[in-house]
């Protein structure tokens, strides 16, 4: 699966007046895709958000949020090493880290089995002079060159709910065209929501150590004209950025 096709430069990343920044090759400081789509959210979302936390608590929406990061972090990792080692590493003892584990699993049956080739893991992208990025991963995806994204969640989402995602496809493609002569015009989410049996952070088994529901997986792609419309979208997000400054 793993074909290191190109050179992916590392690219280092800090923190400035609260926004990340890549510093790419060149010496620039670039904006993370995902700091101009934070800086230039409608104000219908920034809103959503504040009622959402004020609904449920201060506290208990970080304590949310937190267990999601972490959930994600790992999840995460278990996928780029089953690219990298080509196998999945088995359930770790840590209770904590059974639904990140199994979540993992179930991208690689559900999605990752579509992918015939992977060019790279975390690799760093970058648009010079504009912004720049880490996609998750980049290759061959039923045939066609992709960008792909893992993502977990506590919820099935709707595609409405997903926009965000399918710019930093774009953003994240339209970059590895420029830096190295690919033509990418396809970008896949490959997600997946934990179980709801899954009750602060601990998995739910079955008396015979199988679990009792499975993630719900999800996937969402753009490709052909729908990626041409977000590209176009995501260059006046990051218009809008540049304008704010």
């Amino acid at each position: 699966m793993l074909n290191l096709k190109y050179n992916y430069e590392k690219l280092s990343r800090t923190t400035e007046e609260g926004q990340r920044l890549y510093k790419t090759p060149d010496g620039n400081k670039l904006p993370s895709v995902t700091t101009v789509l934070t800086a230039t959210q409608p104000a219908k979302k920034v809103q959503a958000l504040k009622e959402w936390r004020d609904r449920v608590g201060h506290e208990k929406a970080a304590t949310i949020t937190t267990q999601a990061g972490s959930r994600g972090t790992k999840m995460h990792s278990y996928l780029e090493n089953f690219i990298t080692d080509g196998v999945l590493a088995d359930r770790p003892s840590n209770p904590f880290h059974h639904t990140s584990h199994i979540m993992a699993e179930t991208v690689i049956q559900e999605g990752l089995s579509k992918v015939s080739e992977v060019w790279g893991v975390e690799i760093g992208l970058f648009m010079p002079q504009m912004y720049a990025g880490t996609a998750d991963g980049a290759g061959v995806h039923l045939g066609d060159e992709v960008i792909f994204d893992y993502k977990q969640t506590n919820r099935p989402k709707k595609e409405s709910q997903v926009e965000d995602y399918y710019l930093q496809l774009a953003a994240y493609a339209l970059a590895h065209n420029e830096i190295h002569g690919t033509k990418i015009r396809k970008g896949v989410i490959l997600m997946c929501a934990k179980p709801k049996t899954d009750t602060d952070g601990f998995l739910i088994l079955n008396e015979d150590g199988t679990i009792k529901e499975k993630p719900y997986y999800q996937e969402f792609i753009i490709e052909g004209k729908e990626f041409d419309h977000w590209a176009q979208q995501w260059w006046l997000r990051l218009e809008q950025y540049y304008s704010l400054r």
